[in-house]
């Protein structure tokens, strides 16, 4: 399960840094408002199929939703690397492959429900965390895995037989295809189901604290559902937070530091790799951290260091990005301009001019059709890199608490429906925070993408403070009801 769950990550990390200088080569027509789509489809499919494979895996063996998930995943990927042989409306296609990924990916919610049945309480933060740590290794392996690649050039090879471009944006799709294939096959042989007995139930047995069977088999009954649902609320927050930071950090070095598509890749790629280090050492720092602190406690500094990440965004400072000027003909590399905003305001402005580009030569800089891009400062790279890292600490806390903390207020009974819905409320987060980042981001800037999201923050902290009497495991909370 855990090299499942590491496997799932790295066929949604290893093309992220690349699909937007993909997207622009595939379909001219294709804008950022559209790669928040392509970047949502993945997760929009995630969260139709989680609780489909969690009911599913709570009623038949586990490999079947596992296996079947995976083969959607494989054809997927293979339409991703194929997007370029249709005669138009490549980016649809796209659209459709990204969106098969992620449905594929739904087997997330098996994985879960697994970890959670299969362990005690006192096992459970330490699987979760593995397995958080498995995923995050895939978030680290896929981006280098991209970066690596950017030596084959956007160009690569060609086999007109088979209308296949095998270059910097394909190859990562066919080797999440071929990484698909072997871990169907270690599933078949090697994977078999157990199903642990949860070690503090027989203690509670023992030491003769009533418990009845059917209280064990009507907890649907004995469940807080307003935790559920606040643990839903936080987790959908985490996952909306984390997206929009993934979705727009391509385009954004792109338009302040005037990278190239293939620059972005890699230097995206390789800060990725280092920020998914960075967690798989927080995941495992969680383990000992557990011991001594509450889940709520580290749940609640999670939000507070996810919140200084996003406020170091915010842009400030007189210094402007280099906009985008492609219409002047052979003119010097750089020239000034004056530009008049809100009416009342003049300022001085340094445009990138690119004479004599051909069809296919890359423009860079901010385009000019952002109007923002004329009188909102640039994030700086040391401001850019520091985020990075916050998030990188902020995240994971988060993301393992979360899952544990949920599995312990569902208590003895199995999972898989109820991590489907969790599941599929982080997927409905990765689908809506790329549409809003690329929609907010386009027209208004990173002034009003960034603010917004501290607000949101600090609202799920807030409500993390109303509720946190109520976000206890299922068997504190019953012994308090006996």
């Amino acid at each position: 399960m855990y090299l499942t769950m590491f496997l799932s990550s790295i066929g949604f990390s290893i093309v992220m840094t690349s699909i937007w200088p993909f997207l622009r080569k595939v379909d001219k027509t294709a804008d950022t408002s559209f790669l928040g789509w392509v970047v949502a489809a993945y997760s929009l499919g995630q969260m139709v199929a989680s609780p489909l494979f969690g009911v599913w895996s709570n009623y038949r063996p586990r490999r079947e939703p596992l296996i079947i998930s995976i083969l959607i995943n494989v054809a997927a990927n293979v339409l991703y690397g194929y997007v370029h042989a249709p005669p138009s409306h490549n980016k649809y296609y796209m659209l459709l492959g990204r969106a098969f990924v992620g449905f594929g990916a739904g087997n997330v919610a098996v994985v879960r429900s697994y970890a959670a049945g299969a362990t005690s309480l006192q096992e459970r933060t330490s699987v979760m965390a593995n397995i958080s740590a498995s995923q995050a290794l895939g978030f680290i392996l896929g981006p280098a895995l991209q970066a690596a690649m950017t030596c084959i050039g956007p160009t690569g090879l060609s086999w007109k037989l088979i209308d296949l471009e095998l270059n910097m944006y394909t190859a990562p799709a066919f080797l999440g295809a071929f990484l698909g294939v072997v871990n169907i096959v270690l599933i078949i042989a090697l994977f078999r189901e157990h199903c642990g007995v949860d070690l503090d139930r027989l203690r509670r047995i023992n030491t003769n604290i009533q418990e009845s069977p059917e209280m064990l088999e009507n907890s649907d009954d004995n469940i807080d559902l307003i935790a559920v649902v606040t643990s839903n609320i936080l987790f959908f927050i985490i996952f909306f937070v984390f997206a929009i930071f993934e979705t727009i950090a391509t385009p954004l070095t792109m338009d302040m530091y005037a990278w190239t598509g293939k620059q972005a890749v890699l230097y995206n790629g390789i800060l990725l790799v280092g920020v998914g280090v960075e967690s798989i050492i927080v995941f495992m720092t969680t383990k000992i951290l557990s011991k001594r602190f509450e889940d709520r406690l580290m749940l609640l500094g999670g939000f507070v260091v996810i919140f200084a990440g996003f406020f170091i965004l915010l842009p400030w400072g007189n210094q402007y990005p280099q906009i985008q000027w492609t219409e002047i003909k052979n003119a010097s590399n750089y020239s000034s301009a004056v530009i008049k905003y809100n009416e009342s305001s003049i300022v001085t402005r340094n445009f990138l001019i690119q004479p004599s580009l051909g069809l296919d030569a890359e423009t860079v800089g901010c385009p000019m059709q952002q109007v923002w891009c004329q009188y909102i400062p640039i994030i700086h790279l040391t401001q850019y890199i520091l985020s990075a890292a916050l998030i990188g600490v902020g995240y994971p806390i988060c993301n393992v608490i979360s899952y544990t903390l949920y599995s312990k207020i569902l208590g003895p009974k199995p999972q898989g429906v109820y991590m489907g819905w969790l599941t599929a409320s982080g997927s409905g987060a990765r689908t809506l925070g790329p549409v809003f980042v690329s929609q907010v981001y386009t027209r208004y800037g990173p002034r009003w993408t960034f603010g917004p999201i501290c607000g949101i923050v600090m609202a799920a902290t807030i409500l993390m403070g109303l509720t946190y009497k109520r976000l206890i495991g299922f068997s504190i909370r019953y012994q308090r009801l006996q």
